[in-house]
């Protein structure tokens, strides 16, 4: 197989009738210290570590495609398939880890089959490694798009993120899948003769596709709640006949719970948190607030959480204040649903208060005791 183009690229300056030469860092290379530096942040901030392994797979990966096209170790190529056929499972179970539900240590080494396949693969029939790791790319992309669009609640997502973790990994589901895509095309560049075109396609695939990929899946928004579910207590069976009513008399439970604990005020809440302490299971609460209040639960939640925060600005407290104390930890979330449940940003709302404050005291002179 031809060496790739990229690699440590040299460029030529004539000064004076001299010649220098200067390297350069190959794309790969810079791809892979950012994914290092990603990874090493999520660790020391107490990420979970299957997003920590995640990060450091497609770091890795970035490392191996320096090294064997930039640095010519081709002793390393034959690792190359295998390796990045860690990456989808890894995506997968952590997509599952932070939006959706903790997974058995059996069920995770149960996505071992596909990189031990492709090593297998890679050992006994190398020629198709070309069919399977566009496959094992295409085929979690399609499981996690699937799993999205399957459910409009996320039971382990941080409440507050509203839909912005599912929108995260919709995209990284795409990429997984744009990278199926272009690994075919590569092989067909190379098969047809112009391993060029197959070089920079490469940097592309394997180099861009992993920064865009560990970029996005280190952003706070798609890890889901810190720390681990608290208030745990079984789910009790769903009603086998579920009416109009029954959603009513949930929603009222809900927010009697919520008036009496605060727990909205919290932002590490999740779904399937607010769903034990209701000893309710968490499609039958997702179901009920939506169908009772038009709502998914993020934004019912959110609005309890506005509302708390209109309370504090007009009592004189900062937006900054009002956004911490309500259960938010982005700016952008509390900004995005204070819009929506207010029609105004929380800085002109907080102008507001601070004009009804001075007028209120004018027009209580005068005022009999």
């Amino acid at each position: 197989m031809p060496r790739p183009v990229f690699g440590i690229q040299v460029v030529t300056i004539r000064i004076s009738d001299n010649t220098r030469q200067m390297p350069m860092l190959p794309i790969p290379a810079f791809v892979a210290l950012v994914l290092g530096y990603l990874a090493l942040r999520s660790f020391l901030s107490g990420r979970r570590p299957l997003l920590v392994a995640f990060l450091a797979a497609c770091a890795v990966q970035s490392g191996l495609v320096t090294l064997v096209g930039g640095y010519g170790l081709d002793v390393l190529r034959p690792i190359l398939p295998v390796s990045a056929t860690l990456i989808p499972p890894l995506a997968w179970i952590t997509f599952q880890d932070a939006l959706v539900r903790r997974l058995s240590p059996r069920a995770m080494a149960f996505h071992g089959a596909a990189p031990a396949f492709t090593l297998f693969c890679r050992v006994f029939a190398p020629e198709t490694t070309d069919v399977v790791v566009p496959l094992v790319f295409a085929g979690y992309g399609i499981a996690i798009l699937a799993q999205l669009r399957g459910t409009s609640d996320m039971p382990l997502a941080r409440l507050e993120a509203e839909r912005v973790p599912a929108v995260i990994w919709q995209v990284l589901g795409w990429a997984l899948i744009v990278s199926a895509i272009s690994d075919v095309l590569i092989a067909i560049a190379f098969a047809t003769g112009h391993a060029g075109w197959a070089g920079w396609m490469i940097t592309a695939s394997s180099s861009l596709v992993l920064l865009f990929v560990g970029m996005l899946s280190g952003s706070p928004s798609a890890a889901g709640a810190e720390g681990p579910e608290r208030d745990a207590a079984p789910d009790a069976a769903a009603p086998p006949r579920e009416t109009q009513q029954e959603d009513v008399e949930i929603v009222a439970r809900l927010e009697a719970f919520l008036r009496r604990e605060p727990l909205h005020l919290d932002p590490n809440l999740t779904l399937a948190r607010l769903a034990r302490r209701l000893h309710l299971p968490e499609k039958r609460l997702s179901t009920a607030v939506n169908r009772a209040t038009g709502n998914n639960v993020s934004r019912y939640i959110n609005s309890w959480r506005i509302r708390h925060a209109c309370t504090l600005i007009d009592a004189g407290a900062s937006v900054t204040e009002a956004m911490l104390d309500s259960g938010f930890n982005t700016k952008s979330n509390f900004n995005r649903a204070f819009l929506r449940e207010t029609g105004m940003a929380p800085s002109q709302w907080r102008v507001r208060a601070r004009e009804d404050a001075k007028v209120t005291p004018i027009a209580q002179v005068g005022t009999p005791p």
